[in-house]
């Protein structure tokens, strides 16, 4: 006889979810059902903030909840030493600026970096790296799918 474990979120699970991202206004600013792919969620890394994880610690797959978090908790605050000038000529040619775009930035180290272009005067640009939900209050809509937790070893 094959014994049905529960599939609880603990605190190393991976959790499989579908979650939508909702503004204060209500409008939706992602969701993992438009694409059809559930998100995962490693617990216990730096992946989410300690407050997402204690709202989702202790959830089934099958259920679902909804939790608002402020800007600190969901995406961090704006950082205005996230914001940098740039000038025009820094930019291929070949990329069509506007305001709103977002741009991937080459590191040193070969990873790329998105930032939001937030003005053009001129020959300077204003670019935004901080995560574009930063300093916004977030409401999840979470359902759990599924957890998977690591076998424990002795």
């Amino acid at each position: 006889m094959t014994e049905v474990i529960d599939q609880i979120v603990e605190q190393d699970s991976l959790v499989y979810t579908h979650m939508t991202l909702k503004l204060g206004d209500g409008s939706v600013a992602d969701s993992s059902r438009a694409n059809g792919k559930p998100s995962v969620i490693e617990m216990g890394g730096d992946a989410i903030s300690p407050a997402m994880e204690s709202e989702l610690l202790g959830l089934r797959a099958g259920e679902s909840k909804s939790f608002t978090l402020s800007a600190e908790d969901a995406f961090g605050e704006s950082d205005p030493n996230l914001i940098q000038f740039m000038d025009l000529h820094q930019f291929p040619s070949d990329i069509e600026l506007k305001e709103g775009s977002v741009v991937a930035f080459e590191q040193p180290n070969g990873s790329s970096v998105p930032g939001i272009i937030s003005e053009i005067q001129g020959h300077s640009v204003k670019v935004d790296f901080n995560h574009p939900l930063a300093g916004q209050r977030i409401t999840f809509d979470v359902e759990i799918l599924s957890v998977n937790t690591p076998p424990t070893t002795h």
